[in-house]
């Protein structure tokens, strides 16, 4: 109880931090959601490849494949159905994927909520955070590391859905034994949102890396430690 009266205490809100470029970006990477867009348009996916048999008589026989996240593709089987209405035994989309997906999700999570509190943080908390100069230290070095790891798993995950791509792309899966010869490919699956996550994954990367600048602005490493003294200080001019 005391800790919650405490915070109560000391928050005060102010606005002032929103126009300066420090708040801004923070603005940026929340209320422009990049972050959320990022790991929402990976985390939300679902979709499915195509392919068929042409049967005489024109009545086609299809097949749709589905995956999503986390992109364990053999997590789906699937079935084909032949020109008699049987089915093939069980098939296995080919390749896991999972582990650059969840970590671009990961990164992306971590980020909105880091976001959350530090936003908070400079309206709420102004006055704790430049009391010391361990605030701004701090969060110099939390940006930073996020910077690094949005690059790393952009990186990761961009190279992922390439893997993704080839695994489902109907051209593939025709050439497997159990549809050799017999199928022809179809539409291939719509991955929009995939390829907008690595953007916006990018994009972040820039955004928190340019936020380091500013950051380190608030820094006793960028401001002068003995700052010259003025005349209501007591100092006396230059000749």
């Amino acid at each position: 109880m005391d800790t919650v009266q405490k915070l109560k205490a000391g928050f005060s809100l102010d606005l002032g931090p929103l126009k300066e470029p420090l708040g801004v970006i923070r603005v940026l990477e929340l209320v422009w959601v990049f972050t959320i867009f990022a790991f929402a348009t990976t985390g939300g996916y679902y979709g499915s490849t195509h392919f068929k048999i042409k049967c005489p008589g024109g009545v086609d026989q299809h097949t749709d494949p589905v995956f999503g996240y986390p992109f364990r593709l053999p997590a789906n089987p699937y079935q084909i159905t032949l020109c008699n209405k049987s089915r093939s035994n069980e098939t296995f989309l080919q390749g896991d994927f999972s582990s650059s997906a969840e970590f671009f999700v990961c990164v992306g999570v971590f980020g909105f909520l880091y976001c959350t509190a530090t936003l908070i943080l400079y309206l709420g908390y102004q006055n704790v955070y430049r009391q010391t100069s361990r605030g701004p230290i701090i969060d110099l070095v939390v940006t930073a590391a996020f910077a690094f790891l949005w690059l790393v798993c952009s990186s990761a995950w961009g190279k992922g859905l390439t893997d993704v791509k080839w695994a489902t792309n109907p051209d593939q899966l025709i050439l497997t034994p159990s549809c050799k010869d017999i199928c022809e490919a179809g539409e291939f699956p719509s991955m929009g949102r995939l390829n907008a996550s690595v953007i916006f994954g990018f994009l972040n990367m820039i955004l928190w890396a340019s936020n380091c600048w500013f950051i380190y602005k608030e820094t006793p490493f960028h401001k002068d430690p003995n700052p010259p003294a003025t005349m209501e200080e007591g100092g006396a001019p230059e000749p």
